[in-house]
């Protein structure tokens, strides 16, 4: 089963090569929503050598829907910040009626980036492009969908 999650990584030596994720808001609660390390998950799946990055407009985004969140939400909003600060920060800004997400897409194809998200439209959006998705299964580990890049 262990072979299984880490599939599409044969050639690679995954500790030498940096290789280099974006993090989309929705899987910085994966840890507090499930318990899972993601930050020890993505080093398992991606190797060693992983640089976890999240965008400007992820911040920005954190930021926005924390106003006037009910207290509770705002105490989740808060751990998924700290989530966001133990990640190098890519800056990047939207362009001209771009969405968060859509950003995402553009700077992953644009820097060669692989994207870790459990948002479903955005998975399929990413895969449809050629970007390689690592995802929450089974609310217990993460999981690679395509190769590293």
């Amino acid at each position: 089963m262990a072979a299984d999650r880490c599939r599409h990584t044969k050639g690679v030596d995954l500790d030498r090569h940096q290789v280099s994720v974006l993090l989309d808001s929705n899987f910085l609660f994966i840890p507090l929503k499930f318990g899972v390390d993601i930050f020890e998950e993505l080093r398992r799946v991606l190797g060693e050598n992983t640089r976890c990055l999240v965008t400007l407009p992820i911040l920005e985004e954190l930021d926005l829907v924390g106003q006037g969140a009910k207290p509770g939400f705002l105490k989740e909003i808060g751990f998924a910040r700290k989530m966001a600060d133990k990640c190098e920060v890519f800056k990047d800004s939207l362009r001209g009626g771009e969405t968060v997400d859509q950003s995402l897409v553009r700077v992953a194809i644009e820097q060669g980036f692989n994207v870790a998200t459990n948002d479903s439209e955005l998975r399929k959006t990413l895969k449809k492009e050629g970007v390689s998705v690592v995802f929450l299964r089974q609310r217990a580990f993460l999981e690679l969908e395509g190769s590293i890049r």
